[in-house]
């Protein structure tokens, strides 16, 4: 039952004003005593010719409460009060009822998204900044799928550049074989590292690799072999920090894939008259919109990234016919996705204005203690291993008898990590703390884990209960904060989305905790002579225990049953 609509309607019956207009307007109250839903009549004033608050008490007149407890006027707010008992019910067997598929809706029927994330280089090492894009496109990803859209999850590889004209010379002068086939990444990123060193000794392996890069695009089977190769082998090392994640793509065109595909936009843009020469590159000028030149190709001819972007957008949107396309990008790219999206405008594609940039902050650290390699790089294998270690210090220490402790180590352990990078703003930067991170109180992975294993608990030692449901019983300031917050879940997902920010998922979900925290240290659950009290109450731990799965599932975080 939606509240607020009914609410809506009620007062449209009383006032000249579309009702979607109403739903906007109407506002949840900062504090339980003023009510559950508030009208504001200010814009009343002017058409009434009345002051707000004499509107609200007439209103307050005319209206009938009929399915609510009670409506009220307080100055200009005309303040509703709904029926404890009836609302309990609706909210509480909704969640019950719906089970995994509470908080879906079908808003999306018919459309696709397209969500590009994670989009890490080949050759290169999976570091803590890839998580970022990784954990936030993978929430907006599924957070979409739950409101009935067709969803594309794209990782854009960086599979192609000069730099595989290094890596071939790298390759053919000191690659050790073994270790390739052990630790690919590692290996790839030595001769890499080994070839920057040794060109600044002799230049001339630079014009080698450029070299190695123009038969690598003119499709010469030596260089292209060695390109699959180092793909291939960046892909199963990549797969596997995917498994640990639980992250899946539904395709991983990266920029190799749009190399046969840039023509006919260089073409496009020519025929259309926005390429113009500068300094030997042709470029779509941009000074009347306050932005540098996009340079679609360089003086040699060179293709670069926006051309690559350009024809990823095209091909997306002959291909998905996208609704909407997302790039999950981090901020310092911007200025690029607006040169890009602006130059599609330009070239009169009108679904320019359906593709958005989600940028996202950087990875800090309080401490250095982490395990790192190559200089500053710190990799996610490393971070989520010690992460999993210290959760399982932390286990042998309060619960060493627990069964599967390693298993639930590792849910508790990467939980925390991607709970950490979706809990705030994406647009705001990170700071690794570990005493935070795993915390067990406060706003952290492991505590709303916790609150949900809690819960498992009180309703395994429930067992099955016979008495019947009354829920007029559900009385209290704390059950009902808790049942008006798990009726607000899908409002929540829609928020998230049209803002693209997983951070009002993961803070809702910590209300949630914090809501159940409360009405259990408040009231006993199963020490209760009461038998449909304690049935209401069970039915209120399953609701909760529901919604906090789901919402961590949106999160990409797995819950743990016992802990």
């Amino acid at each position: 039952m939606d509240y607020k609509k009914i609410v809506a309607e009620l007062i449209k019956t009383h006032v000249d004003m579309d009702i979607e207009v109403i739903e906007k307007l109407i506002e949840i109250p900062p504090k339980p005593e003023m009510g559950d839903y508030a009208f504001p009549c200010f814009q009343l004033s002017k058409v009434m010719r009345k002051a707000p608050n004499m509107i609200a008490e007439e209103l307050k007149g005319a209206m009938s409460i009929e399915g609510f407890e009670k409506i009220e006027n307080l100055g200009p707010y005309l303040n509703f009060f709904v029926d404890k008992g009836i609302f309990a019910k609706n909210a509480i067997e909704t969640v019950i009822k719906e089970g995994n598929n509470y908080g879906a809706s079908n808003v999306g029927e018919g459309k696709t998204v397209c969500v590009e994330y994670s989009s890490p280089n080949i050759a290169k090492p999976f570091h803590v900044g890839h998580l970022f894009t990784t954990a936030i496109g993978n929430s907006l990803y599924k957070m979409f799928q739950k409101e009935g859209y067709n969803t594309v999850g794209i990782n854009h590889l960086g599979d192609w550049g000069t730099q595989f004209g290094k890596l071939i010379s790298a390759y053919n002068r000191w690659v050790d074989e073994e270790a390739l086939e052990k630790a690919p990444i590692d290996e790839l990123l030595r001769i890499y590292v080994k070839f920057h060193k040794e060109a600044e000794k002799d230049p001339s392996l630079d014009d080698e690799a450029r070299l190695n890069f123009k038969k690598l695009e003119d499709g010469d089977e030596e260089a292209t072999a060695l390109w699959k190769r180092f793909r291939d082998l960046s892909l199963k090392e990549f797969e596997r920090v995917y498994d640990i994640l639980g992250v899946k793509f539904d395709s991983l065109a990266g920029e190799a894939f749009y190399n046969d595909k840039m023509d006919i936009v260089v073409d496009e843009l020519r025929e259309k008259g926005l390429l113009v020469e500068s300094n030997g590159a042709q470029v779509v000028m941009l000074e009347d919109y306050n932005m540098p030149p996009c340079i679609v190709l360089k003086a040699d001819g060179a293709s670069i990234y926006a051309t690559r972007d350009l024809a990823a957008a095209m091909y997306r949107k002959k291909t998905y016919d996208f609704y909407k396309s997302v790039y999950v990008v981090g901020t310092p790219q911007a200025l690029h996705f607006k040169q890009v999206f602006k130059v599609l405008e330009l070239a009169d594609h009108e679904w320019a204005k359906d593709c958005v940039h989600v940028g996202f902050g950087l990875v800090k650290f309080a401490d250095r203690k982490l395990s790192t390699r190559n200089g500053e790089v710190v990799l996610l294998d490393d971070l989520l291993r010690e992460s999993i270690e210290k959760t399982l210090e932390v286990i042998n220490e309060k619960n060493p008898e627990l069964e599967n402790k390693e298993e639930v180590a590792k849910k508790i352990g990467v939980g925390a990590v991607i709970f950490t990078y979706l809990k705030n703003s994406r647009e705001k930067d990170i700071v690794f703390d570990w005493k935070e991170i795993l915390s067990f109180d406060g706003e952290t992975g492991p505590y709303v884990q916790y609150s949900y294993a809690r819960g498992n608990s009180i309703l395994n030692r429930a067992g099955n209960c016979s008495g019947n449901v009354d829920y007029s019983k559900l009385s209290s300031k704390e059950e009902f904060e808790l049942v008006k917050t798990l009726a607000n879940f899908n409002n929540q997902i829609t928020l998230a989305l049209d803002k693209l920010e997983p951070s009002i998922l993961t803070r809702y979900v910590i209300e949630v905790a914090k809501s159940f925290n409360k009405f259990y240290n408040a009231h006993s659950v199963l020490n209760l002579e009461d038998d449909e009290l304690k049935a209401t109450r069970l039915n209120l731990v399953k609701a909760t225990l529901q919604v906090i799965k789901n919402g961590l599932e949106l999160l990409g975080i797995d819950v743990v049953e016992k802990m």
